[in-house]
């Protein structure tokens, strides 16, 4: 969930670097440390760097709001730009409040067992219907309580995992998690091939995945 600013940060101009009608590769600066604003009592957590905008960023499952800015972009700037997108801001903040995210990161075990019991349920009838129309043949079905990944596949073993936390969103959700996992039984990467062979089997995936964020 992120916004930007529509031009560089006000008062801010790139360095140029030009010589002899050559332009000179730009270096890298190290990243300042991050620093911690208050902007009309919103915490506001902002990273100075080489980007041209300023970025905002609402991250879950706590809602918190990070910046990032260009080096010479002042306090008064940032703080500018998050008071004009202040109503972003909130809307996405309750976005990320009404998550099922918020509520699997303060599941009980018990909870968690609930989830690994409906997905467990679900899943091998999804990927028995899925693998002869797909050409593939899945291995060992594993599930885990994942916070970074929705679900893995290893093309050598064809083993699958799956994160129980879908249990909590659409059944659609689970479905095209499964797809993608069976689809890296034929492409290991996610480029055009991937996404092309997506588009095939499962044509509204991208809004599927959507539902997950």
């Amino acid at each position: 969930m992120a916004e930007r600013s529509k031009s560089a940060a006000r008062g801010v101009r790139a360095k140029s670097s030009a010589s002899a009608g050559r332009r000179a590769p730009q270096r890298r600066g190290p990243v300042a440390e991050p620093v911690e604003l208050e902007v009309d009592g919103l915490a506001v957590r902002l990273v100075r760097k080489r980007v041209k905008n300023i970025n905002l960023r609402v991250k879950a499952p706590d809602g918190r709001v990070e910046v990032s800015a260009p080096p010479r972009a002042s306090d008064a700037v940032v703080a500018a730009f998050v008071r004009e997108k202040r109503s972003w801001i909130d809307a996405k903040r309750a976005e990320v409040a009404s998550s099922p995210r918020v509520e699997a990161a303060q599941a009980s075990p018990e909870e968690v067992a609930a989830w690994r019991a409906v997905v467990e349920a679900c899943v091998p009838a999804l990927v028995e219907a899925w693998e002869p129309l797909m050409g593939v043949k899945a291995g060992k079905l594993a599930y885990r309580n994942m916070t970074s990944r929705w679900g893995s596949c290893q093309p050598a073993t064809g083993r699958i995992c799956i994160n129980v936390r879908l249990a909590l969103y659409p059944p659609e959700c689970l479905e095209y998690v499964v797809v993608h996992e069976l689809c890296h039984l034929r492409e290991r990467g996610h480029g055009q091939r991937f996404k092309d062979l997506m588009d095939t089997y499962m044509p509204d995936w991208r809004e599927r995945r959507a539902k997950l964020r």
